[in-house]
C-alpha cells in the first residue's frame, strides 16, 4: 500500500498540529459512498465520544479511528475495486509512535469490533449502512467463536466497541460537531510523553 506524502512524518515537534494539519489537508475526501467527508466522520465520531463524557484517550481514538483512510493514496472506491486499505492498521502503526494504548488500541480494533458485534448481536449486520457491510466482506466478514473469545480476552475491547459504535453513528450530514480545534486538548493530554 502506498503512502501519501500528506502523510505526517513523526519528526515533527507537534505531532498533534500535524494531526490536525492532516485533517485539514486531506479531511474533506469522500468517506466511501456515505453522505459525510472523512474530516466530517471524525468530527462527528469525536464529538459522540465527548457526549459520552469518554476520557480524553478515547475521545482522541474516536476522532483518529479512520486516521488510516487518511495515510494512504488508494483510490476513495478501493473498496468497490475489492481493496482492503487495512486502515485500522496503518492508523494502529501511525498512533502508537505518539500515543498510548488506551487511544491506540480501539483505533486498531474498531474493525475486529464491527465483526464482532455481527456476530454476537442480532440485527447488528442490518443496521450497517451499504459501505460498512461492503468492507465487512473484504475485513473477513462476521467472527468465529474463536475469534469472539480472542477479541472479548482483549482489555480494550469494550472501549473498541464504544468507538464501533461512535464510528457507526457518525455518517449524518446534518449533525452539529464540535470544531476540529476543540479535540486539541483531548490529543495533546493523551500524547505520550
Amino acid at each position: 500500500m502506498e503512502t501519501s506524502d500528506q502523510e505526517p512524518s513523526g519528526t515533527s515537534t507537534d505531532i498533534v498540529a500535524d494531526i490536525l494539519q492532516l485533517f485539514r489537508d486531506r479531511g474533506d475526501s469522500d468517506y466511501g459512498h456515505e453522505a459525510v467527508s472523512q474530516l466530517e466522520h471524525a468530527l462527528q465520531a469525536g464529538t459522540l465520544a465527548m457526549q459520552a463524557n469518554a476520557s480524553s484517550e478515547l475521545i482522541s481514538a474516536a476522532l483518529l479511528h479512520d486516521i488510516g483512510h487518511l495515510l494512504h493514496d488508494l483510490p476513495e472506491d478501493a473498496p468497490d475495486q475489492g481493496i482492503d486499505d487495512h486502515h485500522e492498521n496503518s492508523g494502529f502503526h501511525f498512533l502508537k509512535q505518539h500515543f498510548g494504548p488506551a487511544t491506540y488500541e480501539p483505533v486498531r480494533l474498531h474493525v475486529d469490533a464491527k465483526r464482532y458485534l455481527c456476530a454476537v448481536k442480532p440485527g447488528y449486520h442490518d443496521t450497517l449502512s451499504e459501505p460498512s457491510q461492503i468492507s465487512l466482506r473484504l475485513q473477513g466478514g462476521p467472527m468465529n467463536t474463536d475469534e469472539v473469545a480472542q477479541f472479548e480476552s482483549n482489555p480494550y475491547f469494550e472501549s473498541a466497541v464504544e468507538v464501533r459504535y461512535w464510528d457507526d453513528t457518525a455518517k449524518d450530514p446534518a449533525m452539529k460537531t464540535s470544531p476540529l480545534e476543540d479535540f486539541e486538548t483531548h490529543l495533546r493530554s493523551s500524547i505520550l510523553t
